[in-house]
């Protein structure tokens, strides 16, 4: 005869601390939970909710200059130390964890227009509208100790040259840096005069960034509405292509280097694969005026923009619309953004003279969580993630409060794009079949590739 009893064991479910949880055990089985997917529908909703609800992007200002602030650079070797540059030559080392200065570098005589840091650190590449490009050393001990006082009052070296610099970037691990202006030079640290100098009869180079994955290949973008590649190793420009509004800036991506986002005038950013030059990989709308700055993450999964319609867009990498848009009241028109080298907080330079910093994700909690927090965060993600595509947590996820000019800008844009749609199907209706050759706008931006 065979008895079926219940049994368990004491160990099972007594608890052997006084601190520690109650265990509670559950039957997974589905067709005894038959509400599961409704419950969590709910969770979905319900987390979708206070994502909303704790989001708090804005961390902080950082207020100093006296003038619009041009260009920002990030020390690789220092997470909470980032340089800025304004329009008045004062460049700045600011300690983003208690948002304040740390150090200050006068000598520029006009308008700062690129900074760029070595890869290991120590020195500080600046260069403006003075004709001159510094080198200042980065004080070791100032980076470990904040002094509000210090003041590193002359360059390393300072070298003159025969035209005004609109951008600079650093070479990784060499001691190279090249700057844009009237053409594309390449300096060394220890030599007052360019090694090499491109030029493509461009006009003025506004933007440049090496290759972090081959250091020997930059990219340029300039006003003649080029985008230009060039190889140090061959001594000669190596593609370029030309769209129909200007670039401003570029930026590579640092987990696929073969591919870079450039950021236009026409207020969309565009992504390219540098094998490939005939067509964007992807564009990215939802800015609504020109997008003066872009910075990838240092995950590669996303990028920052920052916009002449004083608001910045965080998109993800392959993502035609941005995921998350941040502005307030005072903000005026951004000029520069970056990520941190942790990508948890992107940084802002505006016209009003101000430094922001946000946080990356909206609604993160800051601090140290609890593993038990820890697992509820990551809990609500997965539902969301799992019911997005349902109407209302798509909805609510999507959902962001614009600014009344920002809104008014997207709904005038729409209507131009509608319009000028429809008259291109009036016009294919009414002409010979074939006639009208319809092009993808990831290919009708580009006028030629050279």
């Amino acid at each position: 005869m065979k008895v079926n009893v219940i049994s368990r064991s004491t160990d099972e479910y007594t608890k052997e601390r006084s601190q520690d949880l109650q265990r509670v055990f559950r039957n997974f089985d589905p067709n005894i939970r038959t509400q599961e997917k409704a419950v969590e529908y709910v969770r979905a909703c319900n987390a979708a909710k206070l994502e909303k609800i704790f989001a708090r992007p804005f961390v902080g200002a950082m207020d100093g200059h006296i003038d619009s602030i041009s260009c920002m650079a990030k020390n690789p070797n220092h997470l909470t130390k980032i340089f800025s540059g304004s329009m008045d030559g004062d460049i700045r080392l600011w300690d983003i964890a208690s948002r304040r200065t740390v150090c200050q570098f006068p000598g520029h005589q006009g308008a700062v227009q690129g900074l760029a840091v070595s890869t290991d650190g120590r020195v500080l590449v600046s260069c403006g509208t003075d004709s001159t490009v510094r080198l200042w050393g980065v004080p070791v001990s100032t980076l470990l100790e904040e002094d509000v006082s210090s003041d590193k009052s002359a360059p390393l070296e300072t070298y003159v040259w025969k035209n005004a610099f609109r951008a600079v970037d650093h070479q990784w691990n060499f001691d190279r840096f090249a700057t844009g202006g009237a053409g594309v030079d390449i300096w060394k640290h220890n030599r007052s005069a360019p090694e090499q100098s491109f030029e493509w009869g461009t006009d003025t180079v506004v933007s440049i960034k090496f290759n972090p994955g081959q250091p020997d290949i930059l990219a340029t973008s300039a006003s003649d509405r080029s985008i230009a590649i060039y190889d140090l190793r061959m001594g000669k420009p190596a593609a370029k292509f030309i769209m129909r509004t200007r670039t401003n800036s570029i930026s590579w991506n640092p987990m696929e280097p073969i591919n870079f986002t450039a950021a236009n005038e026409d207020s969309n950013c565009y992504s390219f694969d540098s094998r490939k030059l005939n067509e964007a990989k992807c564009v990215h709308k939802d800015h609504v005026s020109a997008v003066m700055d872009i910075d990838y993450s240092p995950t590669g999964r996303e990028f920052v923009t920052g916009s002449y319609d004083r608001t910045v867009r965080i998109f993800q990498y392959n993502g035609g619309h941005s995921r998350e848009i941040y502005h307030t009241k005072r903000m005026q028109r951004v000029f520069c953004v970056k990520f941190s080298c942790d990508a948890s907080y992107v940084i802002s330079g505006s016209d009003d003279t101000n430094l922001r910093l946000w946080k990356a994700k909206a609604s993160e909690q800051l601090g140290v969580l609890l593993p038990r927090e820890q697992k509820k965060h990551e809990y609500n993600e997965a539902v969301k993630n799992r019911y997005k595509h349902l109407p209302e947590v798509k909805r609510i996820v999507r959902h962001r409060h614009l600014p009344k000019p920002v809104y008014k800008a997207a709904a005038t844009l729409r209507e131009m794009t509608e319009s000028r749609r429809k008259k291109h199907e009036k016009r294919k209706a009414h002409s010979a079949p074939g006639s009208i050759i319809e092009e993808p706008l990831r290919k009708r931006k580009i006028i030629k590739v050279e």
